[in-house]
């Protein structure tokens, strides 16, 4: 396959979906664009899933998940890949994607069994492994069986996975790649589903050249394929012309930079010198509330961790530079309930549904506009509503205000009252100073047998590259 080129789609090229006086409509053109060609409306959307033609059993399934009516992204394209259509889906994070893609794949499932059916990829692990519950959950009436590939992990326990022929396999490119690439009798030539779940996330973290030697080896014959993102760019655009045939379009989001209604956004004007302070001032005040604290290093996700630990909150730290094992064990204990603050590098702010978050702290503001939307997307899912708040020191007035214009909106600043977060100046310096030491020590001993820090990883001359083994690793 040529090098994916970078076109604008124009509305002849893909069919879409419009919002029109709040109510989604479909409109399609096969040949040459017609203006005049009419938009049709539908009446109301369905309120249940077998009004989209999902079978009982799959219905029962959800039911029991607690999945009680269909989302708009569900209800605009479970019944057009019911119809056997290529979809691209976009939506806002938290609006129901991974249900809209695994329910048509299953229901084709148990229409035609098959080893090997389905294929979904993942821009990272921990969203990986997320899927994969999703399928096994709402599969557990035909006991699907459904194998992880993730880089970090041994590849033998994986290649026995694949040796029982899985129905539904989910992966990250590099991993599926050296296993197309290694493992013997793993092949996915009869497959008939290529979903590809967080697109626009899978092409920022430079997958764009091991996709297209994936496209390659599957078979393009009888194969439909799903294309699901929160955000169109130039490149998804790009991807969808490689690997997809005349697809709809289904776009539930009217705004590039949609967050949900539920979600209360502030913001809060810190000294730089005193974010820790009123980080501690804030939690005190919402004690109690689940939630998530972005940070843009590894290194801060750690201190800030240690630091709200040694205050007394119960918090764990998920970045880059954890094993795979400490992550999923870092996720499961706050999805329990154990610890009800995660403290994060950008690992998180993309497609984990935690569903549970009341709060979402941006600590560092986020480089971008895209991954402010995401990061904040961690709350409010579902139709439950949820706080945002962001730090903004006299170093991120700029680039506070660009995201403000990306939102088209104006965010209201959280009142705090400087003499209270001041009284917490003691007790939090004597915090910093001993976090100050455990990092210190972390470091010292950062890639040792048994350390909680590993090794960064480095190219030739020590560059930092990456290789396919780890691209599906956030490093934050």
């Amino acid at each position: 396959m040529p090098p994916l080129k970078k076109r604008k789609i124009s509305p002849e090229d893909s069919p879409q979906i419009h919002l029109k006086n709040g109510v989604q409509s479909t409109t399609e053109d096969n040949t040459a664009s017609n203006e005049d060609e009419p938009i049709h409306e539908k009446a109301s959307a369905p309120t249940t899933f077998k009004e989209l033609g999902i079978i009982d059993s799959l219905c029962e399934a959800c039911e029991a998940l607690g999945y009680k009516a269909p989302t708009p992204i569900q209800a605009e394209s479970i019944p057009l890949a019911l119809e056997g259509r290529d979809l691209i889906g976009l939506a806002e994070t938290g609006s129901g994607k991974t249900a809209a893609f695994v329910l048509p794949i299953l229901q084709a499932l148990m229409d035609k069994p098959q080893q090997l059916h389905s294929l979904i990829l993942a821009p990272t692990r921990e969203l990986a492994y997320q899927i994969s519950q999703a399928v096994e959950a709402l599969g557990s009436v035909i006991a699907v069986r459904c194998a992880v590939l993730v880089g970090g992990m041994d590849m033998m326990p994986q290649s026995i996975a694949l040796g029982k022929k899985p129905h539904v396999v989910v992966a990250t490119p590099g991993r599926l790649l050296d296993h197309l690439e290694n493992t013997k009798g793993f092949s996915l030539r009869q497959l008939k589903y290529l979903i590809m779940d967080e697109a626009d996330r899978l092409l920022d973290l430079d997958f764009g050249p091991i996709l297209d030697k994936i496209l390659k080896i599957l078979p393009k014959e009888g194969r439909k394929t799903y294309l699901f993102s929160a955000t169109m760019s130039s490149k998804v655009e790009s991807l969808q012309r490689a690997s997809l045939t005349n697809p709809l379009r289904v776009a539930v989001s009217q705004d590039k930079y949609q967050t949900v209604s539920t979600l209360l956004q502030s913001y809060i004007f810190v000294p730089h010198k005193h974010k820790d302070l009123y980080l501690i001032h804030l939690l005190n005040e919402l004690a109690g509330q689940t939630g998530i604290i972005f940070t843009r290093t590894v290194n801060e996700a750690q201190r800030i961790s240690i630091l709200l630990r040694m205050l007394g909150f119960s918090a764990v730290p998920i970045h880059g530079q954890l094993s795979q094992q400490a992550r999923l064990a870092a996720l499961n204990k706050f999805r329990a309930k154990s610890r009800n603050l995660l403290v994060a590098s950008d690992v998180a702010s993309r497609g984990l549904d935690i569903p549970s978050v009341d709060l979402v702290v941006n600590f560092d503001l986020p480089h971008d506009s895209k991954t402010y939307i995401h990061r904040v997307g961690r709350t409010a899912r579902a139709g439950k509503s949820g706080k945002a708040v962001s730090f903004v020191t006299q170093y991120d007035v700029e680039l506070w205000m660009r995201i403000e214009g990306a939102l088209g909106k104006k965010l209201q600043e959280y009142e705090t009252v400087k003499e209270e977060v001041m009284v917490l100046a003691e007790r939090v310096g004597e915090a910093q100073r001993a976090a100050a030491m455990e990092m210190k020590e972390l470091h010292e001993s950062r890639g040792k047998k048994g350390a909680t820090l590993r090794h960064t990883r480095t190219g030739k001359g020590g560059a930092g590259k990456r290789g396919r083994d780890d691209m599906d690793q956030d490093e934050g």
